[in-house]
């Protein structure tokens, strides 16, 4: 994360206020700005306590946005989520009632611990951005950003996300432990009363924003080296790496290219350009796919993660030299 004399304004005012509340996370703070920029949805996986509803629910309050939290739990039904018809005997007819889904920004828990229908039911709201119940159709808010949470350390009680519905996700997030002066200072502000937070972008501001994204320059050549990417989990023999066949099932999808651009675009705006740099798709490659790979039951068994596959993926597509002389908008 850069410092914030270094952000564009409206990005700087909005950190600062999250920062008074979260200390640390800054990998992940970015992602969830860059998510909402570029009008995604993130999928975190890290172990209880890091910070995930406490970072998702400051930012909704920064923007002035709506904020609820679903706790996945194996006896939750899709009406839990999307909303019902319920009949009023006292007029005789039935009412709509809508249900969480429509928010700014929602925290699905643990997503994995509901059912399949669950899942199935809150991923098609994530596509589509909007409800039919009893054949009415009902939009989502704007902006509307799910993050959803994995826990890592269990496997009691949990529905691993299928594939093909993962692949929903623009980007997947790892968390892990802070270090110990982030830790001392989380620990350090429980000993005094939370600061107040002001509206630091209005929801206004942010679809503006949200719109600049799509102005964002991207070189032909960056959107051919995502493609190159993608191409060689699918191909690895292809780009010298015969030896990862053997642990990849199925490589990206084409969903992945796609939001390494979309994702790169939001974040070249975070960081004050117009235009997309070689650093921005390669710092998001792995968020961006690292989801999307199925490995092999032989990479389950020798311990090799996505990450691992990527980074040499990485080390053996060269990144293009892109020279821009793109004014700056900032």
């Amino acid at each position: 994360m850069k410092d914030t004399d270094t952000l564009p304004g409206d990005m700087a005012r909005l950190l600062f206020e999250i920062k008074k509340i979260i200390v640390g996370q800054d990998h992940l703070l970015e992602r969830i700005l860059v998510a909402l920029l570029a009008r995604g949805h993130l999928l975190v996986e890290g172990v209880p306590g890091l910070a995930k509803t406490l970072s998702v629910k400051t930012v909704a309050q920064a923007i002035s946005g709506d904020f609820k939290r679903i706790q996945f739990t194996p006896d939750l039904v899709p009406a839990d989520l999307v909303g019902t018809r319920i009949y009023n005997q006292r007029t005789g007819d039935f009412q709509t009632s809508l249900g969480p889904v429509f928010t700014n920004l929602l925290l699905a828990d643990e997503i994995n611990r509901a059912p399949a229908k669950v899942q199935s039911a809150l991923l098609e709201v994530m596509q589509e951005h909007q409800v039919t119940i009893a054949h009415t159709t009902y939009p989502v808010p704007d902006p509307f950003l799910v993050m959803a949470t994995q826990n890592p350390i269990e496997s009691e009680g949990t529905y691993p996300l299928p594939e093909a519905q993962v692949d929903r996700f623009m980007l997947k997030i790892l968390i892990d432990y802070p270090e110990h002066d982030e830790e001392l200072t989380i620990v350090q502000r429980q000993l005094v009363a939370a600061p107040e937070l002001r509206e630091a972008l209005s929801l206004d501001e942010l679809r503006e924003l949200q719109r600049a994204v799509v102005g964002v320059y991207v070189d032909p050549s960056l959107v051919s080296y995502a493609v190159k990417v993608a191409t060689a989990t699918r191909s690895p023999e292809d780009v010298g790496l015969p030896e990862l066949k053997e642990y990849v099932d199925f490589g990206a999808s084409p969903r992945g290219p796609i939001s390494i651009t979309q994702a790169s675009r939001a974040l070249a705006l975070l960081r004050g350009r117009d235009y997309v740099t070689a650093e921005d798709v390669h710092a998001l490659t792995k968020d961006a796919l690292r989801h999307r790979l199925v490995l092999s039951y032989q990479a389950l068994a020798e311990g090799i993660t996505p990450d691992t596959i990527l980074d040499k993926v990485l080390a053996a597509v060269p990144v293009p030299e892109v020279t821009l002389a793109r004014p700056s908008i900032w």
